[in-house]
């Protein structure tokens, strides 16, 4: 099927758009940590059943404590720092702004490529950033009176969803380290879908990592009560699955197919289109009032992130 990976890459995004919106929701009704401890529970029990389903094993299999480490850093950063501020982000400025916030990620990710692994950094990376960080500053930068410029959205809102982005780019990059560990790991005879399995096994390590780090956090700040709570809220909980089926499991899954049928920049480029699709729903579903500078705003951010990829 011709464009098939593009397709996918589509598809992904639309997925990231749902996922984005629902964590919203389940958010203001369960709090965010309690969302993500969910979120992630659930995505372990789901990513066990596709490696029994591959590999036999319901397991991270052939991973060592080299691997463990570097993905458990991972997690840390990236879903106990990084999704701990999107998800409270969503409560201040809300999934559209939050989104966008979230195309800082790549430029995150090549910052820390470049400090941790040494990868060089371009002056066309250096441009694309630029870019992308102009588009987000049209969205939420106006000017106030005479020539001051002044935030359109709460500073704490804004905030978390730049601690958001560069907890997602910095985990991106330590996840990169603990699965090319982890590959060196894998013997010859090893069950010939690891290969392709080898990433929801890497996935799996940080989710569970992930969970714990949550539960934690939980503990110390005597907030188990709601997780308890959480259980009888029906409407809380379908809001937290549709989040793990679109977000770890189904994004996930896509988006490893969708670089497999088509070149890696085009497929991540496609796939940071979810700022754009999410002005849709915002805007008929639940009735926002979207600016043309926003709009403006949000294509210049994707167009920075289409540029780190494909210049």
């Amino acid at each position: 099927m011709p464009h098939l990976g593009e397709i996918i890459s589509l598809i992904v995004a639309l997925s990231w758009t749902v996922t984005a919106l629902f964590a919203d929701k389940a958010s203001h009704r369960l709090g965010s940590m309690t969302t993500n401890v969910i979120r992630l529970v659930l995505a372990s029990v789901f990513l066990a059943v596709i490696l029994w389903i591959g590999l036999g094993h319901p397991y991270p299999v052939y991973a060592d404590g080299k691997a463990w480490a570097w993905l458990a850093a991972s997690a840390v950063v990236g879903y106990v720092f990084g999704d701990w501020c999107l998800f409270n982000c969503y409560l201040y400025i809300g999934a559209r702004f939050g989104q966008l916030l979230m195309t800082l990620a790549p430029p995150m990710a090549a910052i820390a490529g470049w400090l941790i692994l040494g990868e060089t950094l371009t002056w066309k990376s250096m441009f694309a950033m630029g870019v992308t960080l102009c588009g987000i500053a049209i969205s939420i930068l106006s000017r106030g009176e005479g020539y001051h410029v002044r935030l359109t959205l709460p500073l704490k809102g804004v905030l978390l969803g730049l601690g958001a982005g560069l907890g997602q780019g910095v985990g991106l990059v330590l996840s990169k380290v603990g699965m090319e560990h982890y590959a060196t790991l894998v013997p010859a005879d090893a069950p010939a879908a690891m290969d392709t399995l080898l990433p929801f096994a890497s996935t799996m390590i940080r989710a569970i990592v992930g969970s714990l780090g949550f539960l934690l956090l939980m503990t110390l700040q005597r907030q188990t009560s709601q997780l308890k709570a959480a259980f009888h809220d029906r409407r809380g909980m379908g809001y937290a699955l549709i989040v793990t089926l679109f977000g770890p499991v189904l994004g996930v899954s896509l988006s490893l197919m969708a670089v497999h049928y088509t070149s890696a920049g085009i497929a991540s480029t496609l796939m940071a289109l979810t700022p754009v699709f999410i002005l849709i729903p915002c805007a008929f579903i639940y009735h926002q009032r979207i600016s043309l500078r926003e709009v403006l705003g949000v294509v210049v951010s994707v167009t920075g992130v289409a540029l780190f990829f494909l210049l």
